[in-house]
């Protein structure tokens, strides 16, 4: 195979990068070669995405691309999921995107489930009930806005937006269009009973592509090079999950779950079908839309956010520590101290994160940590405990025995929480790679482009590519006793 060049662009909650790959012999190599901080933005008292500043950043990662001389085969975005832009007639963005942080869904939520009931919602879209899902949100721009809407000629999630930028061409993504609570994962198509019910526009709705469409070359201005006169723009996984679980370096069919861990932790299995029980909608499980027609039945759980709300809080304090710092901290701390609900409503909005964790312990009757140790500790061993019951709870949804759980993403590079996972959990943890949504990213377009040839040679390319690394359990009485207490905190939000 001749060695081909392709560009990621990934975009995530605290940064964006753009990233050179080369697939060469099977095996895949990569540069991050432009970096730049994201986060949300407060606008007269809302959350926002600052859409323009990340465009004219991802210019400037092609600009430094072209500066290597390399011919770009392809290039695509991923994101995060749920938000969205609102374009124009001439393709115009309308607004800021809203940050799905943002409070305007705290009314519409509960209005949509006793307007059109969760029976209906789950029946229609198999997704979890989080009032930060698209759904809620268009429900408020509708409220609140209605003026855009009526402008409106579409609206397209975050990645399908830079891709519509880079291409001309307005598609949402299945794996995008499968978190926004609006797309019916059996037909594979947009949810007309939801839009109709909810008196949603669904004229705004653009056209569904499947993972890996091309979607055109990129457009004249933006080839700021002649390396990329040719080159693809491609949606491929544009959800950065969906990326991510693609290029989990399984050899298995069954058997093995994922966890995409990083700001949120993602945490599920690959099906071949949507899961869309009863039991399914009790538990708050979701069906994604993955690679390859795929579904990735996953519980979406607040992950290392809390952590970092908990770092910047401490930096803004005046105490800054590095990860490295942090994590050498919570091992030497006292074991099971105290444990939080890591999905209580609480943590879901920034800002004061250790004291909203003090509360909780108040509240619960258990030690306040007193140190950046003892709170990073906490926070590490509620996630890990969080992890091993939704595991249980995936094995009697699925009927399926797991004994491996992959961890890909930044919290990977975690090697004590991915400790934790495994003694929590009693199932071996292999952990990387930690880039695995820009490596699903860029193999994919391969695949789109005819450089592989299926999701399984993928996999074997990462396995050939990236070094993984190994946590067997050891569950001790300790965990199985945290376990019992971490159940009962369950009703404290």
């Amino acid at each position: 195979m001749n060695e081909q060049h392709y560009v990621a662009c990934d975009l995530g909650g605290e940064s964006g990068r753009v990233i050179a790959g080369r697939l060469s012999e099977g095996k895949l190599t990569f540069e991050e070669v432009h970096r730049f901080p994201n986060g949300p933005v407060d606008r007269e008292g809302s959350l926002h995405w600052d859409a323009t500043r990340i465009f004219e950043e991802l210019k400037v990662g092609l600009e430094k691309v072209g500066d290597r001389n390399l011919s770009v085969a392809s290039i695509s975005v991923d994101s995060w999921g749920v938000d969205y832009a609102l374009v124009g007639q001439s393709g115009e963005m309308l607004a800021q995107p809203f940050n799905y942080r943002d409070s305007r869904t705290d009314s519409t939520f509960a209005e949509a489930l006793e307007r059109a009931g969760r029976d209906l919602i789950f029946s229609e879209t198999g997704i979890q009930f989080m009032q930060i899902n698209t759904l809620y949100q268009l429900m408020a721009e509708q409220k609140d806005h209605p003026d855009r809407l009526d402008a409106a000629k579409y609206f397209l999630t975050i990645a399908d937006y830079f891709n519509f930028r880079l291409s001309g061409v307005a598609k949402i993504e299945a794996s995008l269009a499968s978190t926004t609570q609006l797309f019916n994962p059996q037909t594979k198509q947009w949810s007309s009973k939801i839009a109709e019910t909810l008196e949603l526009p669904e004229r705004i709705f653009p056209p569904i592509c499947s993972s890996g469409t091309k979607l055109g070359i990129l457009r004249p201005e933006l080839q700021t090079a002649d390396g990329f006169s040719n080159t693809q723009v491609i949606a491929t996984c544009s959800h950065d999950t969906g990326a991510a679980v693609a290029a989990v370096p399984t050899d298995q069919s069954k058997g093995w779950a994922f966890l995409s861990s990083g700001t949120w932790s993602l945490l599920g299995v690959e099906l071949e079908q949507p899961l869309m029980s009863d039991s399914a909608r009790e538990l708050n499980f979701t069906n994604e839309a993955g690679y390859g027609g795929t579904t990735r039945f996953l519980k979406n759980i607040t992950g290392l956010w809390i952590l970092q709300e908990s770092r910047r809080s401490w930096s803004e304090a005046g105490q800054s520590l590095t990860y490295d710092e942090i994590s050498k901290l919570a091992a030497q701390a006292e074991p099971f101290r105290s444990l939080i609900n890591p999905n209580a409503v609480r943590f879901l909005k920034p800002d004061s994160m250790p004291q909203k964790i003090a509360q909780f312990c108040v509240e619960s009757e258990q030690p306040i940590p007193e140190t950046p140790g003892q709170f990073a500790r906490c926070i590490l061993e509620s996630l890990a405990l969080l992890y091993k019951k939704n595991l249980d709870a995936l094995e009697e949804l699925t009927g399926q025995k797991i004994d491996r759980l992959h961890i890909v993403g930044g919290g990977s590079n975690s090697s004590l929480l991915n400790k934790f996972a495994a003694d929590a959990s009693d199932r071996t943890v292999i952990a990387g790679p930690v880039e695995a949504t820009a490596i699903g990213n860029l193999l994919i377009q391969s695949i789109a482009l005819g450089d592989l040839n299926s999701l399984d040679e993928l996999r074997e390319v990462v396995r050939n590519s990236f070094e993984i690394e190994t946590f067997q359990p050891n569950q001790t009485t300790d965990w199985l006793t945290a376990s019992d207490r971490f159940s009962k905190l369950e009703m404290i939000k």
